[in-house]
């Protein structure tokens, strides 16, 4: 298939529109029609300009504030790390002078990112298997009260920005299955059809620790939490007479999974962690760029400065997954602001068929898509991760197991 048309300039949000839409509009959730942006502009310069101006100072109080939004403590970035164009080892020496206890929190928060990545890394598409514990089955009544100002407003900003602070995300997945009992995979295909840092590494470990499923206690989601966390919600909600979540969810744990698949060795079909040096078999003719690695600092990209780019939105996948809109926005900034400083084509089709016979030099991704699509490609290249803390013999059965092996 030909390479599709040349990206628009980055700030011309509109002419990004109009291109996604005439481009891949048939691949997005809303249709071609419905495209249109989030609440982060993609692109190196856009992430270079949030890291700069970041400031950690007061996170550990307010990293939780939902509203009033110029109270939020959250500092955004993740759209700009799941991507690529930030990466953790980047921001983890970013906040260095950031006071200590804002420090230990936020980088703990970074290392949660990490562990994730260890996990998908191990389990790759076993990771939407429970973990240590069934989901517990709910005797709540299934009914969505679509009066209750909190989900409204958590579904409205998911679906119009595609990106929540991290305490209303777990509002939703508790809400979803611990109090309604619905299916917490398909909460988490929800989230990632629309969140702009779309990760399934962070997502489903996120989803499984709110339900329970990871650690055997399942959040519970009341009205407790809006009123500290975002009061003006309760004050304008219709049922704020009558709230269906007065009270603590009941919200016992699941039982255990007979065969864990956190406790046993790589998953078939997981990438692993990669390789750890540069491994060259022949010079490689084009780079070849990835979702998960789109920054100016992606180690492929770098070692060669003057090869052409070639990114390729895989149409057979992207049609089974069905992203918003504003997903493909996001991306194509990103793309277009890498094009003003490489020869970059953008192909849409089957990737080892836009990739045939092309010596291609890459930087491994840890995602069983990498994995699947690197079998059938040739890498005449290939660079590490850049990983905060390369995966070894780490336990994963929880965070704090694996952090104890971490020496960071």
């Amino acid at each position: 298939m030909p390479a599709l048309a040349p990206l628009p300039p980055v700030d011309d949000t509109a002419a990004v529109v109009a291109w996604v839409a005439s481009e891949v509009g048939h691949l997005t959730l809303e249709g071609a029609d419905g495209v249109r942006p989030g609440g982060h502009r993609g692109g190196q310069t856009a992430a270079d300009t949030a890291l700069a101006t970041l400031d950690i100072t007061g996170y550990a109080r307010s990293r939780s504030t939902v509203l009033p939004e110029e109270r939020r403590g959250a500092s955004r970035l993740s759209p700009y790390i799941s991507h690529g164009l930030l990466h953790l080892p980047q921001v983890w020496d970013a906040v260095a002078d950031a006071p200590s206890s804002d420090l230990r929190r936020y980088r703990d928060e970074l290392l949660w990112q990490e562990y994730a990545r260890h996990l998908y890394a191990r389990l790759g598409d076993a990771l939407a298997e429970p973990l240590r514990h069934e989901a517990a089955p709910s005797a709540a009544d299934p009914q969505w009260d679509e009066q209750m100002a909190c989900m409204a407003w958590v579904r409205s900003e998911l679906e119009d920005n595609g990106w929540l602070v991290n305490q209303t995300r777990m509002w939703w997945a508790s809400h979803w299955t611990v109090r309604h009992g619905r299916d917490w995979r398909e909460g988490e295909d929800y989230f990632f059809q629309h969140l702009l840092d779309g990760s399934r590494a962070a997502n489903r470990l996120g989803w499984q620790w709110t339900v329970g499923t990871g650690t055997g206690k399942p959040y519970g989601f009341s009205r407790w939490q809006v009123e500290k966390r975002a009061p003006q919600l309760c004050r304008s909600c219709a049922l704020r007479e009558d709230c269906p979540i007065q009270d603590w969810p009941d919200a016992p744990a699941g039982p255990r999974v007979a065969d864990s698949p956190v406790q046993a060795g790589r998953a078939d079909g997981a990438a692993g962690p990669g390789p750890e040096r540069v491994v060259t078999t022949e010079e490689p003719s084009a780079v070849w760029l990835t979702a998960e690695s789109l920054g100016d600092s992606d180690p492929a990209l770098t070692a060669h400065p003057d090869l052409p780019v070639i990114f390729v939105l895989d149409e057979p996948e992207l049609l089974t997954l069905r992203l918003s809109g504003k997903r493909f926005v996001f991306l194509a900034e990103c793309l277009a602001d890498l094009a003003e400083r490489r020869d970059l084509e953008v192909r849409l089709g089957d990737v080892a068929h836009e990739l045939a016979g092309t010596a291609l030099a890459a930087t491994f991704a840890p995602v069983p898509a990498f994995a699947r699509r690197a079998a059938d490609l040739t890498l005449a290249e290939l660079h590490p991760w850049p990983w905060l803390a390369r995966p070894t013999t780490q336990r994963l059965t929880s965070y704090s197991a694996w952090r104890k092996g971490v020496s960071l």
